[in-house]
């Protein structure tokens, strides 16, 4: 199918609803806010036998036998992760699976270790518990009783169940896709028809996933990766950035074509660098549409790995219909905490959630060190634009991008099958090891209805 890129309008911001400290889901959202940015979002009502889950403290796993093999309608999911392999420079607290570490290869004497199976395998299984949390009753709601049965034997539900009632590992942290949704980014003040930003550069503590210590990081308005700034083109910015750190930096927008080179952001080369407790503005007027990017130019091996990056989505002045029914941005990163999407290893990232019939667009930024080629599995991605530049007839169908450190694409997933699929990087090191999937690893989990978005939804937030 043949997509015309556009980039979205900007997403309604009226009344958003506040995160709970440390950027945790709260119990309200802006339903707009939801419906316009990030897969995790909310359409009309909610079913029945979904919103029932949300009334039980601990939601109950009653399957009855496991299905055929031929009973399920969809194949369950092949995907999900554990924490990051960090780099060498990453603290101990950051440490993942070793990839390259091989499981015991002989079945274990453990009676609750089915036959052949081995630690490995119970390990990787609860990688995947934990990526689901409590929405794993709703899926019977969701996909019917054939596939939750299929689901239900694959993840061992007649088998020991860690606490059902803890929610997926990914609204257990701070995340960029839930934060973006619950409380966008908004200009500080409209001054002489001139939209002012006052942004902070802060050290932070950040969570890999649920499980793992913090580890020393930086953020813009004390976020990793910081929030997305969404401008229209022809608009005029301008950015107050209070450095809070102990050390100089410098922001570049990435992307962007500056008619006032002094505005580009590289110490000593467009600007010195500002210390600790100075406040240096940034001012220029969005010229091009497009996936752009802020980060660091100072220090920035080290500062960009630690966290000093976020996403610049410049819309275009039309109002036509969007290309897309919904949007994720995607993050990459290979420093502090390891291979990261969005600041999270898996289990811990957000999955791109999408209805039937529905179109999602993914923005594919690479702000690490090395390129991550990602693939998704089941499905085409009809890529429409690169580095922000609408590709038109040269967009072309893939199922594996690769995607060079600087660069963005913009990828459309049409859903046509519903099901649970595997997203990740296919640099396999980067994403499985003894311990199962880590790292960077997702899913586009695709629903019947959009009203079964609006129920995971609102497990989430309960």
């Amino acid at each position: 199918m043949s997509v015309e890129p556009t980039v979205p309008t900007q997403p309604d911001a009226a009344s958003p609803a506040e995160a709970e400290p440390n950027g945790i889901i709260g119990s309200s959202f802006s339903r707009r806010g939801f419906l316009r940015v990030a897969g995790a979002a909310g359409l009309t009502g909610v079913a029945a036998t979904v919103a029932a889950c949300t009334t039980a403290a601990t939601p109950a796993w009653s399957f009855g036998a496991p299905a055929s093999a031929g009973a399920a309608t969809q194949a369950p999911p092949s995907a999900a992760p554990s924490a990051a392999a960090p780099s060498a420079s990453a603290a101990p607290s950051a440490a993942a699976p070793s990839a390259s570490a091989a499981p015991s290869a002989s079945p274990s004497a453990d009676p609750n270790i089915p036959a052949g199976w081995t630690q490995h395998d119970i390990a990787a299984r609860q990688v995947v518990r934990r990526y689901i949390g409590n929405l794993a009753p709703a899926l019977k709601g969701i996909y019917g009783d054939a596939v939750f049965l299929k689901l239900a034997d694959i993840l061992g539900a007649d088998a020991t169940w860690p606490d059902p009632a803890v929610k997926p590992a990914f609204v257990q942290v701070p995340n960029l896709v839930l934060t973006d949704a619950l409380t966008p980014l908004k200009p500080t003040k409209v001054e002489n028809g001139v939209s002012v930003y006052d942004m902070t550069i802060d050290v932070i503590e950040q969570k890999i996933d649920e499980q793992k210590p913090t580890v020393a990081a930086l953020g813009y308005n004390k976020q990793w990766p910081g929030p997305t700034i969404r401008a229209t083109v022809g608009e005029k910015l301008k950015f107050n950035f209070t450095n809070n750190l102990t050390e100089t930096t410098g922001v570049h927008f990435h992307g962007v074509e500056f008619a006032d080179f002094f505005q580009d952001g590289v110490p000593f080369v467009t600007q010195k660098p500002f210390a600790p407790g100075e406040t240096y503005s940034y001012e220029f007027t969005a010229e091009r549409e497009g996936s752009l990017m802020y980060h660091s130019h100072h220090n920035a091996t080290d500062q960009v790995g630690r966290g000093l990056l976020g996403a610049f989505v410049v819309a275009p002045k039309a109002t036509g219909a969007p290309a897309f029914d919904r949007e994720y941005v995607w993050i990459s990163n290979d420093s502090l905490g390891g291979f990261t999407i969005n600041g999270h290893g898996f289990p811990a990232t957000v999955p791109v959630l999408v209805a039937l019939g529905e179109r999602v667009l993914v923005r594919f930024m690479n702000e690490g060190t090395m390129m991550h080629p990602w693939h998704l599995h089941g499905y085409k991605m009809h890529v429409v634009a690169r580095d922000g530049y609408p590709l038109g007839s040269a967009a072309f169908d893939c199922d594996t991008l690769g995607v060079n450190p600087g660069e963005r694409y913009d990828a459309i997933v049409t859903a046509d099958r519903p099901g649970i699929w595997a997203f990740h990087c296919h640099i396999l090191p980067h994403v499985e090891g003894a311990d199962g999937m880590f790292g960077m690893v997702n899913t586009l989990i695709v629903v019947p209805k959009a009203s079964d978005i609006d129920a995971i939804v609102q497990l989430l937030l309960a």
